[in-house]
């Protein structure tokens, strides 16, 4: 597992009309900042678009962690990638060729991940994964934040954390939905490495105190 473990706070959950200043208050905190992008058909919600991630790419030094929950990503993945985004996501399940798609964005400059929805067995993708950069696994059902965390789904992270750390693969694996300070602790022994925290982080009087929280408590279940 990486020594380094990651928070990367879900702007899903904080104020749509502050984003900047919602960004720059997780800054020196946070190590990336999580933009999930819904497109009310591949999952029944409508959220930020690229527009909005060019304009607030401007605004914010912390990296972008793009998770696209959306059809069609070979069309539209690589717009993200150009538009300066870290990490790019896609799902699994809305992507016929996975490694073309993680190919395009390497050559566009970001990094590459691969999402797994909640009922999507990790098993069939597991030998894709030295293609990406990061497997994000959803412990909810993608489409809507504030959902409870499903403890069950850690199972497809210590599948995952075998298969990457026998094959000797750089990879990261990102946990989203549910995750808090009563949670992560379970998702750091499961082998996750990198957290997205929406509620937990803009739901907080003092965002950036309660990334620092939670990052202590993943640190303290990996020791």
């Amino acid at each position: 597992m990486p020594e380094h473990l990651l928070i990367a706070p879900s702007i899903l959950a904080a104020d749509f009309a502050r984003l900047a200043d919602e960004a720059r208050a997780v800054e020196g905190a946070a190590d990336w900042l999580h933009v999930d992008v819904m497109d009310y058909h591949f999952v029944p919600n409508l959220t930020i678009g690229l527009p909005v991630v060019q304009s607030l790419r401007k605004a914010t030094t912390l990296p972008f962690d793009c998770h696209l929950m959306i059809d069609e990503p070979a069309r539209w993945a690589t717009a993200y990638a150009e538009a300066g985004a870290y990490n790019v996501t896609f799902h699994a399940e809305a992507a016929t060729d996975p490694v073309a798609i993680a190919k395009d964005l390497r050559a566009a400059g970001s990094r590459a991940g691969l999402a797994i929805d909640r009922d999507t067995p990790v098993e069939g993708y597991l030998d894709l994964l030295q293609h990406f950069d990061l497997l994000l696994v959803m412990t909810i059902k993608a489409g809507f934040g504030g959902q409870a965390f499903l403890p069950e789904l850690l199972d497809k992270v210590r599948t995952a954390r075998r298969h990457v750390d026998t094959g000797h693969l750089e990879l990261r694996i990102e946990v989203d939905g549910g995750v808090a300070e009563d949670t992560i602790a379970a998702c750091a022994e499961a082998g996750a490495d990198t957290f997205v925290a929406g509620t937990a982080v803009y739901g907080a009087d003092d965002p950036a105190a309660a990334v620092r929280k939670l990052r202590a408590r993943a640190a303290a279940a990996t020791r």
